[in-house]
C-alpha cells in the first residue's frame, strides 16, 4: 500500500468527527471535540501545524558525500529514527467504533516496534485499558512508554506497578491532561500537580526513567527537572486543553536551551513529514512525537499502514540531513534551518 492509498482507506473506517484529510493541519476539524480537533475556537492545532511550515531549511551540499544515519537512542533503547507514536486515547469517542483503546495499542505497539521505532501508549478512565497496555508492552520486551494521567496518588501507584511489570523504556504522564474536557469532575479524580507531589511519582518509578508530558514555559521545563524527571514532552496536548497557546514550535528553542543536555527533551504538535521532523531537531529536540497520523496509519492499514508512514518518515528525514549536509542526527544543528 502508499501513503496515499491508507489515507484513502482510513477515510471509509475512521468516525464522523475525523475526516482524514490530505494534510492534518486541524482546518478540517477545527474546534471538533468529540473528535481530533482543537479546544475553543479550534486555532491551537492549526498553529502548531503552521509553524513548523513556516520554517524553512538552509540546503548545503558542499560537504563529504556519504550515507547519513538516522537512528536514535532514547535511555539505551536504539530506533531506527527519532520518532514516537504518541499516546492516543478514547479511540471509540474521538474516532468512531472500529477500534477501542485496546485493539488500537494492539495493533499500534508491535507495528511500530516492527517498523524499528516505539509507541508511547494512553491512559483512560476504564482500568483494562492501561492493562492491556502493560500486557501488549511485555509482549513487546518493553519497547513502548505507557502514559498515565494526573490520577490522584493511589490510582497512580496502581497503574505504575502494573506498568512498570513490563519493563518499558520509560513511564510517561501527560500532566497537561488535567485539562482535558472529558476528564472533569470524573473519578478517579485528575489535576496539577505541585513539584513535591511530582517528585514522589518520580519516586514511585524506580529505576524506570519518567517523563512529563505537557511542558510549555522554560519554568516549566526547570520545575519538571527538579522534579526529578528525566525527561519532558514539550507539548500542548495538541491545542486540546488550552484554547490560543503558542505552538510547540515557537516554545521548544528557549525550552531546549534551558534544560537540554540535562534532560532529554521531545516534541509534539503538529509534526507531519520526516522535514518537520529535521526542523525540530535543528530547535533543540532530541526526537519527536507524532500523534493523530498514526491514527489514520492504522484505520487505513492496520500494522501495513504504520510501516508506510515510518518509512515515509525516514527517507523524508534522511534526505533532509544529506542535502543540509548533516550526516548524524548529532550533527544536525540550528543554523541548518531560516525563520526561527
Amino acid at each position: 500500500m502508499t501513503y496515499q492509498e491508507v489515507l484513502q482507506n482510513a477515510r471509509g473506517r475512521i468516525g464522523p468527527h475525523c475526516k482524514s484529510c490530505p494534510t492534518c493541519n486541524g482546518l478540517g476539524c477545527r474546534n471538533a471535540i468529540p473528535g481530533p480537533g482543537a479546544k475553543g475556537i479550534g486555532t491551537g492545532f492549526i498553529r502548531n501545524y503552521q509553524k513548523w511550515q513556516e520554517l524553512c531549511v538552509n540546503m548545503d551540499t558542499i560537504c563529504e558525500n556519504k550515507p547519513v544515519d538516522t537512528s536514535f537512542t532514547l535511555f539505551g533503547q536504539r530506533a531506527d529514527l527519532p520518532v514516537f507514536a504518541a499516546p492516543v486515547g478514547a479511540m471509540q469517542l474521538h474516532y468512531g467504533d472500529l477500534y477501542d483503546d485496546l485493539a488500537y495499542n494492539d495493533i499500534l505497539v508491535p507495528a511500530c516496534a516492527g517498523a524499528g521505532i516505539a509507541a508511547f501508549t494512553g491512559d483512560g478512565t476504564n482500568p483494562a485499558v492501561m492493562q492491556s497496555a502493560a500486557e501488549v508492552l511485555k509482549k513487546q520486551g518493553g519497547r513502548g512508554v505507557p502514559t498515565i494521567k494526573p490520577w490522584n496518588a493511589e490510582t497512580i501507584r496502581e497503574k505504575l506497578a502494573l506498568v512498570k511489570a513490563a519493563n518499558p523504556i520509560a513511564i510517561a504522564m501527560d500532566i497537561d491532561a488535567a485539562g482535558l474536557p472529558f476528564l472533569k469532575n470524573l473519578q478517579p479524580p485528575a489535576g496539577s500537580k505541585t513539584v513535591e507531589e511530582l517528585r514522589e511519582i518520580v519516586k514511585m518509578a524506580g529505576e524506570t526513567p519518567f517523563i512529563l508530558k505537557g511542558i510549555m514555559t522554560v519554568r516549566g521545563a526547570e520545575k519538571a527537572l527538579e522534579a526529578g524527571a528525566a525527561g519532558i514532552v514539550v507539548s500542548n496536548h495538541g491545542g486540546r486543553v488550552l484554547d490560543q497557546c503558542p505552538a510547540t514550535a515557537e516554545v521548544l528553542p528557549a525550552i531546549a536551551d534551558a534544560v537540554g543536555g540535562k534532560m532529554t527533551v521531545l516534541v509534539d504538535g503538529g509534526i507531519r513529514s520526516g522535514l518537520d521532523v529535521f526542523k525540530a531537531l535543528a530547535l533543540g529536540a532530541d526526537a519527536v512525537l507524532i500523534g493523530r497520523p498514526f491514527v489514520n496509519m492504522v484505520y487505513g492499514g492496520g500494522a501495513e499502514g504504520v510501516k508506510v508512514y515510518v518509512d515515509k518518515l525516514k527517507a523524508e528525514l534522511a534526505d533532509a540531513m544529506a542535502m543540509c549536509g548533516a550526516h548524524s542526527l548529532a550533527e544536525i544543528r540550528r543554523d541548518m534551518i531560516f525563520g526561527y
